[in-house]
C-alpha cells in the first residue's frame, strides 16, 4: 500500500487541511502518517485515518525521516512556512536531505503536493 507523510508548519496547517479535504478520496487509498498536531487536525477535519507521530518540534520530523530512511514511505507532503524561522530547523533539514538521499517524492508547497498526489495515483 502507498504510504504518505503529511507535515505542516503552524501557518500552513489550514492549507494542509484544505488540501486533505480536496483530495480525501485519493488520500483514503493511502496509509497516512503525520506529525502530531498536523495529524490531529487532519483527523478532526476529514474522515481520514492518520497515524500520528510526535509534533515536529518534539522529534516528529526525525521520526518521519526515519521512515524515509528505512524505505517505508512513498512520498512526503511538507507544507513549510518559508518566511518563519523554525527552532527545529536542523531536524527539518535532515528530513529534506534523507528524502533526497532515498529519492522519495517530497512536496513543500501546495502546487508540488498536487503533483505528488497525482503522480502516486498512477
Amino acid at each position: 500500500m502507498t504510504r504518505v507523510a503529511l507535515i505542516a508548519h503552524d501557518e500552513t496547517k489550514p492549507d494542509l487541511v484544505e488540501f486533505a479535504q480536496a483530495h480525501e478520496d485519493q488520500l483514503r487509498t493511502y496509509e497516512l502518517i503525520a506529525t502530531g498536531t498536523t495529524g490531529k487536525r487532519v483527523r478532526e477535519e476529514t474522515d481520514l485515518e492518520v497515524e500520528r507521530m510526535a509534533s515536529g518540534s518534539l522529534g516528529g520530523d526525525l521520526m518521519i525521516g526515519a521512515e524515509v530512511a528505512r524505505e517505508a514511505l512513498d512520498g512526503v507532503v511538507f507544507l513549510r512556512d518559508p518566511l518563519e524561522a523554525q527552532p527545529h530547523e536542523p531536524d527539518i533539514s535532515a528530513l529534506l536531505r534523507i528524502c533526497d538521499v532515498r529519492d522519495v517524492a517530497l512536496a513543500t508547497n501546495r502546487s508540488s503536493a498536487e503533483f505528488l498526489i497525482e503522480g502516486l495515483s498512477d
